[in-house]
């Protein structure tokens, strides 16, 4: 799976980040999923190779506006883009009904069907390529993280199962590798049943808002990637005495630390802090605090810059 930041700024936008919103591409590298949806999103998605038309599900991680007030226009641009597949939406009970008062007070007629699921009791979800499921977080209102697991990666022919299920060589076995069921002998033989993993399933989890990373410690357990907000650094939160329901880098790192995460990435990223490390605070800080708590591979994101999880298991910016 790939990571596409769309938005790394928590709270507000700066000249240089929007707020917060994280594209999760299939393997394949068409299909891909959203989570969360702040103001500006869509105009993001147009300096990206990201289609609306392949999105696979939105899903929304709490009720703040910089998580979510970007799902009206996003939709309605959808639409226009000529999208005809449904479309799931995770997302707060409280969210349903102002989005669709938002659709249609606008007067905004989707081509396409709105699937709502409230998050509350939300029992998972998957098709055919992952599944998603939640961890409960801690923010100043209830906040989750969505936990995106491979099934079936790089699917292969199971010979030895074919052979036994005297499945004959040729058009048949073409059809299955692409995923079709075919018929033989009066049956139907459904292509999941003959395709295993050709590699193991990468998992990546991608949080809301929180102030407590070691909720995730159970779920963190292996786990390719963590994308973690990192609002603030130690030394505003001692100033201020005050942490909004937000996490430090250092408290972020400490915690991959201890549990063995090979690649974390922090966002979310309070717009005091600057890109140009000659002022302060600085996105430098950020790092520098994190860096003194955690060995394994660290990641700032960056609006707009894509990163591939290679074969090793490292996260690295992709290249144009």
């Amino acid at each position: 799976m790939d990571l596409q930041f769309l938005g790394t700024s928590a709270g507000v936008p700066t000249k240089a980040r929007n707020v917060s919103a994280t594209a999760v591409i299939e393997a394949s590298g068409r299909r891909w999923y959203l989570v969360d949806c702040g103001e500006g999103t869509q105009h993001r998605l147009l300096h990206s190779p990201l289609s609306l038309r392949d999105l696979a599900g939105i899903f929304i991680t709490h009720v703040h506006g910089d998580h979510c007030f970007g799902l009206p226009g996003l939709l309605a641009s959808a639409g226009v883009a000529g999208r005809s597949e449904p479309l799931d939406l995770i997302l707060p009970a409280a969210l349903h009904e102002w989005l669709r008062l938002s659709l249609m007070a606008s007067d905004t007629h989707l081509p396409f069907e709105l699937h709502l699921h409230a998050l509350e009791g939300f029992a998972g979800w998957r098709n055919a390529a992952l599944q998603v499921q939640i961890v409960q977080l801690s923010h100043r209102v209830p906040s989750v993280g969505y936990v995106f697991t491979e099934l079936n990666p790089e699917p292969r022919l199971d010979i030895q199962r074919l052979e036994a299920d005297r499945i004959p060589r040729g058009p048949l076995w073409g059809e299955l590798a692409r995923g079709l069921s075919v018929t033989h002998e009066g049956r139907t033989v459904h292509a999941e049943h003959y395709l295993r993993a050709s590699r193991p399933p990468r998992r990546v989890i991608v949080c809301g808002d929180n102030d407590r990373p070691e909720l995730l410690a159970e779920v963190a357990q292996g786990v390719d990637v963590l994308v973690h907000e990192a609002t603030f650094t130690e030394p505003v939160i001692e100033r201020s005495g005050l942490t909004w329901g937000h996490s430090t880098a250092a408290q972020v790192a400490r915690f991959a630390e201890a549990v063995g995460v090979r690649n974390l990435v922090l966002t979310h990223f309070s717009a005091r802090y600057q890109g140009d490390p000659s002022r302060s605070p600085c996105l430098d800080d950020i790092r520098q605090e994190a860096l003194a708590h955690y060995q394994g591979c660290l990641t700032l994101a960056r609006d707009l810059q894509r990163y591939h999880l290679d074969r090793d298991g490292h996260l690295v910016a992709a290249q144009g």
